[in-house]
């Protein structure tokens, strides 16, 4: 075997001490052009809203344009093709909410694996799911409901923003929990589902607080427990679910940031810097604040956990509830 000779080595050593500073310069280089952030709802909903203030900041932190784009339809699986097909550069994030945890149970044959297509950036923040009725009902309590529900049986129905969404899985735990059956009416979105609990065709409605919060100021719903951990300013003297009952429960809407898989690990850093700056920010607690929710701000690891752990759970109802999609 010929050994090569120091010249060589020399010249191979030079090389890769090339290569090197191009990677980090690329690195150091982002972002040079604007940033899109895909959305997999329709645009003046909850998650379309904090995208928008979040990336306000996110531009003004990173110096370049944050460009928001709608992709509705298909319980968000639209919005997630469009992100794990785009390149893994930074130029391409989605707000995602607990669908993107879902989904790989609740639709058959799954459209995405969460570890292999997507990288984890950040967790934004919460926001509480609430169960509510209209503001003639007799129940007053959680308690009054479940009580109700448990000497009947099946006999009241519980309204949703439509099948495998937050909401719905959300009371699908909380019946287990409580051992009671509602009767599920799942429909297209949170606006009609609350139109009729008002109109009293459904007795209860599950959605999330930043829809239900600007009608129980208004007289028209009253709220009967938050389903976070703790309670929101948006709907004072509102106990949690928790509170009424039942320790330890917990069912939020949360949301975070996603990149495709394969993001350059300084990429990441950075993007994951920017949220976490844009999280301080006044602008967007305040936004979070008035959907009822609290900022998550943190490692890129807590978000990875989340998924996981979301991912095992829901997926674990689904199959032992049959859930299919709409």
């Amino acid at each position: 075997m010929k050994i090569p000779s120091r010249r060589h080595l020399l010249a191979l050593a030079g090389l890769l001490a090339i290569g090197t500073p191009c990677s980090a310069g690329a690195a150091d280089a982002y972002p040079s052009k604007p940033v899109k952030i895909i959305v997999g709802y329709s645009a003046g909903g909850a998650v379309d809203l904090i995208a928008r203030s979040v990336g306000q900041r996110l531009a003004a932190i990173l110096g370049q344009p944050i460009v928001v784009e709608n992709k509705s339809g298909a319980g968000t699986n639209i919005a997630v093709k469009a992100l794990i097909t785009s390149p893994p550069d930074g130029y391409t994030l989605m707000l995602a909410a607990n669908a993107l945890a879902v989904n790989p149970t609740l639709f058959q044959p799954a459209p995405y694996d969460l570890e292999r297509d997507l990288t984890p950036v950040s967790l934004v923040g919460r926001v509480p799911v609430v169960a509510a009725v209209r503001e003639g009902s007799e129940w007053k309590t959680l308690q009054q409901l479940v009580s109700a529900a448990k000497a009947k049986p099946g006999a009241f129905s519980v309204a949703t923003p439509g099948n495998g969404s937050t909401p719905h899985l959300a009371m699908e735990l909380f019946q287990h929990t409580a051992g009671v059956s509602l009767r599920h009416v799942p429909y297209k979105g949170g606006a009609p589902a609350i139109t009729d609990a008002i109109g009293g065709h459904v007795d209860v409605v599950a959605v999330n607080a930043l829809e239900a919060s600007p009608l129980a100021k208004a007289g028209k719903l009253r709220v009967l427990a938050l389903m976070s951990p703790e309670r929101a300013a948006v709907l004072p003297g509102v106990p949690t679910v928790a509170e009424s009952g039942y320790p330890g429960f917990e069912a939020s809407v949360w949301y975070g940031f996603v990149a495709p898989a394969g993001l350059p690990k300084p990429v990441l850093a950075k993007l994951h810097e920017a949220v976490q700056k844009a999280l301080e920010s006044p602008e967007v607690r305040d936004q979070l604040a008035a959907a009822g929710g609290v900022p998550l701000p943190g490692p890129t690891e807590r978000f990875d956990k989340l998924l996981k752990s979301e991912a095992a759970r829901y997926g674990k109802l689904i199959r032992e509830a049959s859930i299919k999609p709409d």
